[in-house]
Order: structure tokens, then C-alpha cells, then sequence
């Protein structure tokens, strides 16, 4: 069975050499040359959504962070659809932005094209379309700290009723955070226990996504209750909440 998956790039001799690495190793790739159209295939696309977009960032018609910020913004299960974003190669704020608008992942350019299907496999992982490495065992009770409640099945989250928004990454660092609830962990041990994806312990994409997760949970982000920052060392996730 081949995945389909959604290349959104301007660069058509890059796409060609993509679509045809990936479809030997089991995807289906549809290429849109730039913003507009994949967009359009992604709104009306008949034969159903893609399980993974790969989204350049510099696009003609459009940039690629307002194309990320405009997938997020669909309705259903389209919004929700995983995105890996290509970078320019030296270009960490731009990265940081993607990830602060709910990519998923990010690939420098140029690239191994080994190193971006591990990448995609990581994600679809993550999202329960590849092998479960770090999927929790079905049957596990929900993670309760006063009005926050984690189902690790479901992999849902919510404060006091209402539901929160997390990428499939965010809600495996929340979920590795909150099982060690009162442990201080550095950024290594938190990537550690997420595994599925390599990242460097200086990389501030950690914190970005912690930031992301405390606007989804905490009452106030900028003083936040659940997770807490442990100055020079990583984060804790708080036993007692409210």
C-alpha cells in the first residue's frame, strides 16, 4: 500500500528527483509547482488528502510560512494534515517561525534525500501512519493534573473541557514531560524520550515547541503553572496544578 503524500515546490527538477526516490520506497507523490495550487488540492482534492506535505519555503506566488499558516487555518482533518518544511540551509529564524506556526518538521536545503525520508517517516510515525517506535500501549488511563487531561490513547488533550490544539510532535513532548511529572529534565533527556527524530541539544526548536504547548495548556503562558523553565538546565513538568 503507497502513501500519499503532497510536495508543494517551485523547483520542478528538485520535485522530479523526489517523487522519484520516494516511490521506491513505497509513497505516492503529487507535485504542486507553487502556493496556489497546492492549496487548491489540498481544499477540493478529490481523491482525499495527502498524509504529509512537504512545503518549501520560498515559493513564487506565495511565502511558504503563510502557506503553513493558511493550511493550519483549514477546516477538519486538512488543517491538521502533517508538514514538513524545506529551509534555506543557515536560516534558523526562519525555521523557528515554521515551527511557531505548527510545522511539524523542517529540512535544511540542499539535503540527502535519505535524510529527508527518515524525516518524513518520523513524522507519519508520530501521526500513526508508520511503525509505532514510541506509540504508548492502548489501554493506558488518561494523565489528570487538576483541569489538564491527557489521553495518551485518543492523543487528545484538554483544559477543563475544552479541547487543545497540539501537533502530533508538541503532544509526544507534552506526554514525555507530563509521565516524568516533577523529574527536572534537560533537553536532551526530553528529545530522548520522544525519540523518532535526532536533534541537537543547542537546537532551540525545543523550546519553541514548549512554547507552543504552553499557549495551548497554561492560563498564562508568560507565567506559566505546568511547565516550568529550570534556568540552565531544561524543564519541569509541575505534580500539582490546578
Amino acid at each position: 500500500m503507497t502513501l500519499p503524500l503532497l510536495m508543494i515546490e517551485d523547483d520542478v527538477r528538485l520535485a522530479r528527483m523526489v517523487v522519484e526516490y520516494l516511490g521506491q520506497s513505497g509513497y505516492d507523490v503529487a507535485h504542486a509547482p507553487d502556493a496556489t495550487q497546492g492549496l487548491a488540492m489540498l481544499q477540493g482534492g478529490g481523491g482525499g488528502l495527502p498524509a504529509l506535505v512537504i512545503l518549501d519555503l520560498m515559493l513564487p506566488d506565495l511565502d511558504g510560512l503563510e502557506v503553513c499558516r493558511r493550511v493550519r487555518a483549514l477546516p477538519g482533518d486538512a488543517g491538521r494534515v502533517p508538514l514538513l518544511m524545506l529551509t534555506a540551509k543557515g536560516d534558523p529564524m526562519d525555521r523557528i517561525i515554521g515551527l511557531e506556526m505548527g510545522a511539524d518538521d523542517y529540512l535544511p536545503k540542499p539535503f540527502e534525500p535519505r535524510e529527508l525520508l527518515a524525516r518524513i517517516r518520523a513524522v507519519l510515525r508520530r501521526h500513526g501512519n508508520g511503525p509505532a517506535t514510541a506509540t504508548p500501549a492502548a489501554g493506558q488511563p488518561p494523565l489528570r493534573f487538576g483541569s489538564l487531561e491527557i489521553d495518551r490513547d485518543a492523543r487528545t488533550v484538554s483544559v477543563g473541557g475544552q479541547a487543545c490544539e497540539l501537533t502530533s510532535y508538541q503532544f509526544d513532548l507534552l506526554v514525555a514531560m507530563a509521565e516524568r511529572a516533577g523529574r527536572v529534565l534537560s533537553r536532551d533527556q526530553i528529545m530522548e524520550a520522544v525519540r523518532g527524530r535526532e536533534l541537537e541539544a543547542f537546537d532551540r526548536s525545543i523550546d519553541v515547541h514548549v512554547g507552543r504547548i504552553r499557549n495551548a495548556i497554561e492560563a498564562d503562558s508568560k507565567n506559566p503553572r505546568r511547565i516550568l523553565t529550570v534556568r540552565g538546565v531544561g524543564y519541569v513538568f509541575a505534580k500539582q496544578q490546578d
